[in-house]
């Protein structure tokens, strides 16, 4: 049987290589310089010194290095006295370079975090500044953050981060082909199972679009299905790597519910990465479902046809299932500030500027992104899609982080990994429990 060890060691690696890579690369493709957005200027036209902000974020491509720079370029122009110092890195070079530098005196002004344990990590340096005065004291500006995302950066009672964009994992599906075939939108596990059956019937070999080489697309399934059938209090207490055991019978009726999907995800699903099973699949209406991001809107809208019509619902509840159904897996990220920050006032003033109604526009509608903020989106300056989307995430009753934020990589690796190999048929759902408890129980 194909061991998950080998490849826990193999991910191990790769993620070490990539750390190791220079964060300073002018690679266009991996860094963005800060001259290239800030003046090399320290001083205003009367002589007088600015105020200099070091802002560091995980998004150097465009549109979104544009977008960031045309913001910031607006801003020092409305406030001459400041000078913003942008740099920026792929997302697993800046993870490694934040980590490194969060609990020392170069840890920048302002920088970007995930939700979840990356950003409990981050708060665990000791340098991140708590923000509660900050809501508390302009509730006109804090009212109009999502509530959910907000939620999101709270740790031990206390917020640590202003969100900025917040995203959901839905199923798509393809209206006209639910319209032919008389399908009703599925509310629980059965009903989409028969609705998967009923669409097989009808001749649709790969009825669920479906790219599982890609381990964080795995990752998503296996997170939402966990919290669904998962008590709350266990998947809590496991997802902490002190604590975490993996012993509930729940998790390995999860595996089992996975392993059942798989089979109307076609043989072809894990030879294939996310945006191939996306563009060539479920675009072209050979496969009526597939589990996308919101975030994906855009570009899922660069690649069907014009007619091509497409709705959203949740992912099931499990009849069984002891977690909360009306959740919606997906998460928030933000800005978090230094409380070693020269300038913690002037940080404040811009991320409000920045993470308001014009900041949220220029994200949805230049970017594709979800705004947390309540009216930067709407029918006049976005998509139908964006307006919808923005509805599911704000209904929800919470948003349950992604598995790979919510617990410690050497859990998820293996439990990715393992469902990978569930889908190829060499690995069983009690085989790969067993090697998700054990490489828990190394975490003690």
């Amino acid at each position: 049987m194909k061991k998950i060890h080998k490849f826990l060691v193999l991910a191990l690696v790769a993620f070490l290589a990539v750390g190791m890579i220079c964060s300073c690369s002018k690679d266009e493709s991996s860094s963005s310089s800060a001259s290239s957005t800030t003046s090399s200027a320290s001083t205003t036209k009367s002589g007088e010194q600015k105020v200099v902000i070091n802002f560091f974020h995980r998004w150097p491509n465009d549109p979104k290095n544009t977008m960031f720079k045309n913001l910031i370029a607006e801003y020092m122009e409305e406030n001459p006295n400041v000078q913003i110092n942008m740099d920026c890195i792929l997302n697993d070079q800046y993870k490694e370079k934040i980590r490194m530098i969060v609990a020392t005196d170069e840890v920048p002004d302002i920088f970007s975090s995930w939700s979840g344990t990356f950003a409990e990590e981050m708060v665990a340096s000791g340098n991140v500044l708590a923000l509660d005065d900050v809501y508390e004291s302009d509730p006109e500006w804090a009212d109009k953050l999502a509530k959910a995302s907000v939620d999101g950066f709270v740790i031990d009672g206390t917020t640590y981060a202003i969100p900025w964009s917040q995203d959901g994992k839905v199923f798509f599906y393809n209206k006209k082909i639910f319209e032919e075939n008389n399908i009703s939108i599925p509310t629980t596990w059965t009903e989409f199972i028969n609705v998967l059956d009923t669409l097989k019937a009808a001749g649709y070999e790969i009825p669920l679009a479906a790219g599982l080489a890609d381990s964080w697309a795995v990752l998503h399934y296996l997170g939402t299905i966990n919290q669904r059938m998962v008590d709350p209090e266990v998947l809590a207490r496991d997802y902490n790597a002190a604590t975490g055991e993996f012993t509930d019978p729940a998790y390995v009726d999860a595996l089992y519910k996975w392993q059942q999907l798989t089979t109307y995800m076609g043989d072809i699903a894990p030879g294939i990465d996310h945006e191939t099973a996306r563009n060539t699949l479920f675009a072209t209406g050979q496969s009526p479902i597939m589990y996308l991001q919101l975030a994906e809107i855009t570009q899922l809208e660069q690649v069907i046809a014009d007619d091509f019509e497409y709705g959203f619902f949740n992912f099931p509840a499990f009849e069984e299932g002891k977690g909360d159904p009306n959740a919606l897996t997906g998460a928030p990220e933000g800005f978090m500030i230094s409380n070693k920050a020269k300038n913690t006032e002037e940080c404040i003033k811009f991320l409000k500027w920045l993470v308001s109604e014009k900041g949220g526009a220029a994200l949805t509608t230049e970017c594709g992104d979800i705004s947390c903020v309540k009216g930067a989106v709407n029918e006049t300056n976005a998509l139908p899609q964006h307006v919808e989307a923005l509805e599911i995430i704000s209904n929800a009753s919470q948003l349950a982080p992604w598995f790979d934020n919510a617990c410690d990589p050497a859990v998820y690796v293996v439990y990715g990994q393992g469902a990978q190999a569930i889908a190829t048929g060499d690995e069983t759902p009690e085989s790969v429990m067993k090697q998700v408890q054990e490489a828990a129980a190394a975490l003690h």
